[in-house]
């Protein structure tokens, strides 16, 4: 039988945590700025929320009309949210086809093939795309893509507002976004499996392309969704390059590629209603004011959708190194 010395001290009593009163201000700064943010959140969703349910309770407005009908016009009595989701939706899809390769192939380069020099210098570069107001995007579109268009299509076939103008001008708008976000992740993947591809044999474009963007695959992944995200709230190119008229449509009636799906005619995004909607003069709790709140709050839950959706594409996608 042992016993200890009563001069022994236990060495778990010299691990316990001191106070620290400087850490815990820091926390307690962090937890209220977290909270700040969900109590701002919770008031954005309960105003659009009040305000959209005064929309809906007007005896002109039908909520099975709202999400079937696909005409926008209030003056008339219609109001089918269809149009403005069209134009927002098509104005993002360009957007996209236009800014994922630019971006991801800038992302690949900066990651994988310049110096250290050559990346310190464009990257700063293509990160002050991101400074640069939309409204001047929003003229750039209109006095430069717009004429670019119709000089090389035909002013007879492209519109002076249009959504392919919107869509590319939006487009070079969220390609520092990809190209900066797809770029750290590519920067994340270990330099080991860089090393074991180069000794397999694999040529540089092989390990950039078949090992580092597959590893790399779920930062990409919710970077897209990201700038998809911001590609949707998108106002100002939108609301100047555009139009300001709903592409209002009639299925089995009006041709699909020919009206529908025509990047060429112009189209009102949601944004865009609501901007041109909200700075005419409305008198408060008119059917028209109200209208923006709801429109509001079904862009909101689009850009809570995406969101989600970016969530789980990282956690579907994630791989963890040692």
């Amino acid at each position: 039988m042992t016993t200890e010395s009563p001069d022994v001290e236990h060495p778990t009593s010299s691990l316990t945590g001191k106070a620290r009163p400087g850490e815990l201000a820091i926390r307690a700064f962090l937890f209220l700025c977290g909270a700040i943010s969900i109590a701002t959140t919770i008031g954005i969703v309960y105003e659009l929320g009040k305000e959209s349910l005064l929309f809906f309770q007007d005896d002109a407005v039908s909520v099975f009309d709202y999400f079937t009908e696909t005409v926008w016009q209030p003056q008339a009595g219609s109001f089918g949210i269809w149009p403005l989701v069209l134009g927002t939706v098509f104005i993002s899809v360009i957007a996209m086809l236009v800014a994922v390769p630019i971006g991801l192939l800038a992302a690949i380069y900066l990651s994988e093939y310049a110096s250290p020099r050559v990346r310190n210098f464009f990257k700063p570069v293509l990160e002050v795309l991101v400074g640069i107001p939309t409204v001047v995007y929003g003229f750039f579109a209109l006095t430069f893509m717009t004429p670019l268009l119709r000089s090389l299509i035909g002013s007879s076939v492209v519109d002076f507002f249009n959504v392919a103008s919107a869509g590319i001008v939006v487009g070079i708008l969220i390609v520092p976004l990809i190209s900066s976000l797809s770029e750290d992740a590519l920067r994340a993947v270990p330099d080991s499996l860089r090393q074991a591809g180069y000794a397999m044999g694999a040529s540089k474009l092989e390990v950039s392309t078949r090992i580092v963007v597959p590893a790399a695959l779920s930062g990409i992944a919710a970077g897209l969704v990201v700038a998809m995200s911001r590609a949707v709230g998108e106002t100002m190119v939108v609301t100047l390059a555009s139009g300001a008229a709903p592409r209002n449509f009639a299925f089995g009636e009006d041709p699909l590629l020919g009206y529908i799906l025509n990047p060429f005619e112009g189209a009102q995004a949601m944004t865009g209603y609501i901007v041109i909607t909200a700075s005419g003069d409305l008198g408060y709790n008119t059917i028209d004011y109200n209208s923006i709140f709801a429109i509001g709050l079904t862009l909101f839950f689009m850009t809570l959708g995406l969101n989600s959706l970016s969530r789980r594409l990282v956690k579907r996608f994630r791989e963890v190194y040692e």
